[in-house]
C-alpha cells in the first residue's frame, strides 16, 4: 500500500486531528471526506429587568411556539402596562409634576434592521404596540406628543385617562411635601411618601435562528417636567439591537444613559467579543466618567441608579448594576426566574 495519502483524505484527517486538538478528544480516524463543521443550534432566550419576570414569562412560551422575537417582546411587556397596580410603566404609571402621565417607548427588529419609538404618549395605556406601528407601517423612527397620539388613534387605539387613583394620590402627596414655602399642605411625615421613583422595563430577545429583538417602555421620571423624555424612547440608548451581535437595554437614570448611548456601546463591546455581563459592567464604567461631580458622592460613587441588560445571538445573556442587591429576570430553558446582577459598588447603608 502506498504511503502517500490522496487530497481528500490528507484534508479530512487534517480537520479531524484539529478538531480532536481542541476539544481534547482522541486523535480522529482518518476520514472519506472533509468533515462539515455545523454551528450549535440557538437557544430561545429573554432578558429583561426584574419587573418583567411575567413578562419573560410570556415572550419566552411565544418565542418557543414560533412567534417573531419583536412580537413577543412586546406581548409580554404589555402585561406591565396594562396593570394598573404598576406604577413603573403603561397604565398607573406615576404622573409628570403637573399630575399627567407622559409615556416612552422604542423597539427594534433585528431581522428587518427596523426602528420604532414614541415620547410624551398621553392617553394610551400601550406605548410599545404604538412604537411597533412606527417601526412597521412608517417611514419615521420617532413620534412625539400630540402627533404621536394621534398617530395612535388613527390605528384604532383608545384613549383613556391612564392616572389612576393609587398614581394620583402619590402624586398628590409628593406635591404636598416639595415645599416649605409652596400653597400646598404638608401631609404627616409618617405618610410613606414616595420621593422621586423611577419606572422602567427593557425586554432583549433572541430566538433559536439567532433572530434577535428589543423594547423598553417606561412612564419615566416621576414628577418630570412636563414633555421631559429620558433613554427609553431614544434608540440607542434605552435600547438597541444588531441581528448579527445583539440586543442591550437599561432602567434607571435616563439622562446618564444618553451620554453614552449605553445600549449601543453594550452591543458594541458584545461585537468586540466582550461577553454580555461583562459588556454591561464596561458601559457603566463609561457612564461614572461621563457623571458631573455634582452627581458623584465624596468616594467618586454616582447618586442615582442604573442597570444594562445585554443578550448576544448565541443566547449567552447578562445583566449589571452600579450597586449591589439588583436582580434581574430570565427566560431559558422553558422557565423563568431572577437572577443577581453584576455591580460595580457595594450598596450604601442608610446613613453613609
Amino acid at each position: 500500500m502506498s504511503d502517500l495519502l490522496t487530497r481528500r483524505d490528507f484534508v479530512g484527517a487534517a480537520t479531524g486531528m484539529a478538531a480532536g486538538a481542541v476539544l481534547g478528544a482522541a486523535p480522529a480516524r482518518r476520514t472519506a471526506a472533509p468533515a462539515i463543521l455545523v454551528r450549535p443550534a440557538g437557544r430561545n432566550v429573554v432578558v429583561a429587568s426584574s419587573n418583567g419576570l411575567r413578562a419573560v414569562e410570556r415572550a419566552g412560551r411565544l418565542l418557543a411556539q414560533g412567534v417573531d422575537p419583536l412580537e413577543a417582546g412586546i406581548d409580554g411587556v404589555k402585561i406591565q402596562e396594562l396593570d394598573p397596580e404598576d406604577t413603573s410603566v403603561g397604565y398607573g404609571g406615576l404622573p409628570n409634576e403637573e399630575g399627567v402621565v407622559q409615556l416612552d417607548a422604542s423597539c427594534m427588529h433585528g431581522p428587518t434592521k427596523r426602528a420604532g419609538a414614541v415620547a410624551a404618549l398621553e392617553g394610551i395605556k400601550t406605548p410599545s404596540e404604538v412604537a411597533k406601528y412606527v417601526l412597521w407601517y412608517t417611514n419615521h423612527i420617532l413620534l412625539v406628543g400630540e402627533g404621536a397620539k394621534r398617530f395612535a388613534l388613527s390605528y384604532g387605539f383608545k384613549e383613556e385617562n391612564l392616572l389612576t387613583d393609587k398614581a394620583r394620590e402619590i402624586w398628590l402627596r409628593w406635591r404636598a411635601n416639595r415645599g416649605a414655602a409652596d400653597d400646598w399642605l404638608d401631609v404627616p411625615e409618617d405618610a410613606n411618601l414616595v420621593v422621586r421613583p423611577t419606572g422602567t422595563i427593557n425586554c432583549n430577545l433572541v430566538n433559536a435562528k439567532g433572530e434577535i429583538s428589543s423594547v423598553t417602555t417606561t412612564s419615566g421620571l416621576a414628577w418630570k417636567i412636563p414633555g421631559r423624555v429620558g433613554d427609553s424612547a431614544l434608540v440607542g440608548a434605552g435600547q438597541y439591537t444588531d441581528n448579527d451581535v445583539g440586543a442591550a437595554g437599561s432602567t434607571g437614570r435616563g439622562e446618564s444613559n444618553i451620554k453614552v448611548c449605553g445600549a449601543f456601546l453594550t452591543v458594541e463591546s458584545m461585537r468586540r467579543g466582550i461577553k454580555p455581563t461583562d459588556a454591561c459592567l464596561e458601559t457603566l464604567k463609561r457612564v461614572i466618567t461621563m457623571t458631573e461631580p455634582r452627581l458623584l458622592d465624596e468616594q467618586g460613587r454616582p447618586r442615582f441608579g442604573l442597570t444594562f441588560y445585554a443578550v448576544n445571538k448565541i443566547g449567552e445573556y447578562g445583566s449589571a448594576s452600579l450597586f449591589s442587591g439588583d436582580r434581574y429576570a430570565v427566560w431559558e430553558e422553558d422557565r423563568a426566574a431572577l437572577r443577581d446582577c453584576a455591580y460595580l459598588y457595594q450598596r450604601r447603608r442608610r446613613g453613609s
